[in-house]
């Protein structure tokens, strides 16, 4: 496990030296009390889920997000707060 510090608004990145591309970008948004907003900007291919969301997932328990909708995309993942509800802007 890779272990990092990161202030707010500093990122990782996971990409392919090799051809230039960034696979996924994590970008600390905000620290708040013991809380860490983090925003996830990855290909609309790659899917993006929490932890227990993806357990769920790959254990075969529904569609994960509990809404009864399809599992959504890193696009779609990226616009949404931690408690599933779309954020504008």
């Amino acid at each position: 496990m890779l272990v990092l510090t990161r202030k707010n608004r500093e990122s990782v990145v996971i990409g392919r030296p090799e051809d230039m591309s960034v696979a996924l970008e994590i970008t600390v948004l905000e620290i708040e009390g013991g809380r860490v907003r983090l925003g996830f900007e990855a290909d609309t291919r790659m899917p993006i889920h929490r932890r227990e969301v993806w357990d769920r997932i790959c254990n075969g328990d529904g569609n994960g997000n509990g809404d009864g909708r399809p599992a959504t995309s890193a696009a779609g993942m990226a616009a949404r707060t931690g408690d599933g509800q779309r954020r504008e802007g």
